[in-house]
């Protein structure tokens, strides 16, 4: 898609993210949905409540945007940091290459470290491929794409990303996105929930958004991050800052 050096920046960036101690840490979210998903079945295999809890709840507001978090800010933010970004922007390689081959990257990876594990944990609530598992499946997989757009920006911006990130997660999706009803056309969380809810049609997962408004809208967010972490990481380099 980016051609040969958006394939060797993403590489790089591949071997790069999985080789951090970090990459620890894309595993334990996933996994705790899993089991407690599994100690669920087991112990309530009747009662018809709990998967929408645990799979839209704690799934798509929870697991997804935490992992796309620690992941999403992995791929640019370390570099970053430690001040290696700088050897990257000395090449010729355009910025939009740069961006476009790490977010791609970011959404690889929440898609199996996230995405798939929602879809397991959905398998496994529901007792196969329901309406409510595969809903929450689409749900977390254009959740990936636009959660990635927001927290590699973000990487971009502040040298405080995980901080900030924290607080995004927290406050305006985990709070004011679910409280207030402007912010929900601001919100990640309710965009997928908006498109999970098209294919699961069950309104317990409390999707305050139709599908054209959380496509639109989601759409909207994502191009919108992506040309703001191209043009940050641009002026970054002109400016010559270290880190």
């Amino acid at each position: 898609m980016f051609g040969l050096q958006g394939r060797v920046v993403a590489a790089i960036t591949l071997r790069a993210t999985i080789g951090r101690k970090r990459a620890l840490l894309f595993t334990l979210a996933p996994l705790v949905l899993v089991l407690v998903t599994v100690a669920l079945k087991l112990s309530h295999p009747e009662r018809a409540s709990w998967p929408v809890d645990i799979l839209g709840l704690f799934g798509l507001t929870v697991v997804l945007p935490l992992t796309a978090l620690i992941i999403g800010t992995s791929v640019l933010g370390a570099e970053i940091d430690d001040g290696s970004i700088v050897h990257l922007l000395a090449t010729p390689v355009s910025r939009t290459v740069v961006i476009g081959a790490k977010y791609a990257v970011a959404c690889a990876l929440t898609m199996i470290f996230a995405v798939v594990p929602i879809l397991v944990a959905g398998l496994i609530a529901t007792g196969g491929a329901t309406r409510l598992a595969l809903g929450v499946f689409v749900g977390a997989l254009a959740g990936s794409v636009m959660y990635n757009a927001v927290f590699v920006m973000i990487s971009v911006v502040t040298t405080r990303a995980i901080a900030v990130g924290l607080l995004y997660a927290l406050i305006w999706e985990g709070v004011l996105g679910n409280l207030v009803a402007g912010a929900r056309l601001l919100s990640v969380g309710q965009y997928s929930l908006g498109i999970a809810n098209s294919i699961a049609r069950d309104p317990r997962l409390n999707a305050a958004l139709t599908l054209s408004t959380a496509v639109v809208a989601g759409l909207v967010v994502t191009a919108a991050a992506l040309v703001i972490a191209v043009r940050r990481l641009a002026s970054f380099s002109l400016k010559g800052e270290p880190a």
